[in-house]
């Protein structure tokens, strides 16, 4: 079965095809090569007769028989032909025994059989021969035999058969190979998607070290199953959140009405009774409320309405809506802004996330201290950072802060619902920013922001960068 899907599979029948072009193309390679050869050693041959008999022809008529006998015992290889005929036709010197009645005496080359005195061969070799007639009457031959071409043939055809047959069979070896090595991946591919299907939620995707396509769509697909988690394991516990936190100001509310119809009895009591249900109201409508902002912002609907948006002028808005309540608990609150930065975002939602981490840190400020909002610049980055002198956020909680609903035991008094974090989250996710928690004590929360029109894109070398980046400043 394994066999089956090696050959059937798409990266060895590539592989196959790949081979069978490059067959192909080495043998037209050679046939090409082979009659380039052909015609270079029949047109050599052509002008070297040529020459020979133009050479012959000129010589006295006493010299030519001598020289016909010299220029065939110079022949080692026995393959040139040269014969002097009288008027009539009869043999006067050379090797060839009759002249060839297809062999024209205008001094062109041309193809015909000779009949040699000496017939060692089985056949009459087909030669190229040009004849001539001379001034004295005499008919002067000359030929070569051009059989030589076949050795190179065959030559050829153990070249093609030595070079192919290898380079075939490795091609068929790469995408053997290739198959495999695919397969692999795509088996273990499958085998830790099953797990993830059977809920093993920290399952991830084998990357690689090397970055081919494969490897980026595992990343990306890693990346899609971080942001499954974190939202399964945030619905995971959500109902029981939202079911806790609404269900205390209901109660108050229940206990109020119901202690109201019992012992109220005078309409100042009956009107205290009605404003504690309807502040108990007030905070379930607030949970709902916030539940459904952080849904919105959550889903992306308000990205149509970005813009430029001056950071620096929200951190001044901030600290003047924040200064009086700052004041009435006698914490200083202050603004350091480095120059002047413009982000691309949603201005509203910018503002409201600055302003969550100020009332944050307003709120769980002791007495006597001071928050302090900070923007700084460098190349296409800007940094805002809220401090305070309060408790902070432990190292053990930095995840968990952001959840909804989350509130640690020692804040439990505090007033709120646990949806701050959530929302400044969102929103910082929304922008493709970057939310920093540093470590307690004291409280430090940093928004990591990039200057450009389309913001950093989210690849596997921004997060190594990211990571780096919250490394360095938390």
């Amino acid at each position: 079965m394994y066999q089956i899907r090696l050959i059937r599979s798409g990266t060895f029948l590539w592989a196959l095809a790949v081979a069978a072009a490059f067959a192909l193309f080495v043998v037209a390679l050679f046939a090409f090569i082979y009659w380039k050869l052909d015609d270079y050693l029949v047109a050599r041959s052509d002008r070297m007769i040529t020459t020979q008999i133009h050479f012959v022809a000129d010589l006295p008529p006493a010299r030519r028989v001598s020289a016909i006998a010299d220029h065939l015992a110079q022949d080692s290889r026995g393959v040139q032909y040269a014969a002097l005929f009288d008027a009539a036709g009869a043999r006067l010197a050379g090797n060839i025994d009759r002249l060839p009645r297809e062999l024209g005496l205008d001094g062109a080359v041309q193809g015909v059989p000779l009949d040699l005195l000496e017939k060692a061969a089985a056949r009459v070799p087909v030669v190229r021969a040009v004849g001539r007639r001379l001034d004295d009457g005499d008919i002067l031959v000359m030929g070569r035999n051009v059989d030589e071409t076949r050795e190179i043939s065959s030559v050829v055809g153990e070249a093609l058969a030595l070079g192919l047959l290898p380079a075939f069979s490795l091609c068929l070896l790469a995408g053997v190979w290739l198959s495999v090595r695919a397969q692999r991946r795509v088996e273990e591919v499958n085998q830790r998607v099953q797990r993830i299907v059977a809920g093993e939620l920290r399952e991830r995707l084998p990357e690689g070290s090397t970055d081919d396509s494969f490897a980026r769509l595992a990343g990306i697909v890693n990346g899609m199953l971080d942001e499954m988690e974190t939202m399964i394991n945030a619905l995971a516990g959500v109902g029981n959140d939202i079911a806790h936190d609404l269900r205390t100001p209901l109660t108050r509310v229940r206990l109020a009405l119901e202690r109201g119809r019992t012992h109220a009895a005078t309409l100042e009591e009956l009107q205290d009774v009605s404003d504690k249900a309807i502040a108990g109201i007030d905070q379930s409508l607030a949970i709902v409320t916030a539940l459904l902002r952080l849904t919105e912002i959550e889903n992306n609907r308000r990205m149509a309405g970005f813009g430029d948006v001056a950071l620096d002028e929200i951190l001044r808005e901030v600290c003047d809506v924040y200064e009086p309540i700052a004041e009435d608990k006698r914490i200083g609150l202050g603004v350091v802004i480095e120059r002047n930065v413009q982000v691309w975002g949603d201005r509203d939602l910018l503002f409201e996330a600055v302003a969550n981490l100020v009332d944050n840190a307003v709120k769980f400020t002791p007495s006597g201290g001071r928050v302090e909002l900070a923007l700084e610049a460098e190349d296409d980055t800007a940094l805002v950072r809220v401090s305070d002198t309060g408790p902070g956020i432990s190292e053990q909680e930095r995840e968990a802060v952001l959840r909804r609903f989350y509130r640690s035991d020692k804040m439990r008094n505090t007033p709120g619902v646990g949806l701050g974090l959530s929302l400044v989250a969102a929103i910082v996710k929304l922008h493709g920013f970057r939310l920093i928690i540093g470590p307690a004590p004291g409280g430090r929360i940093e928004i990591l922001a990039w200057t450009g029109k389309a913001g950093m894109p989210i690849t596997r070398r921004s997060r190594t960068l990211l990571h780096a980046d919250a490394s360095r400043m938390g």
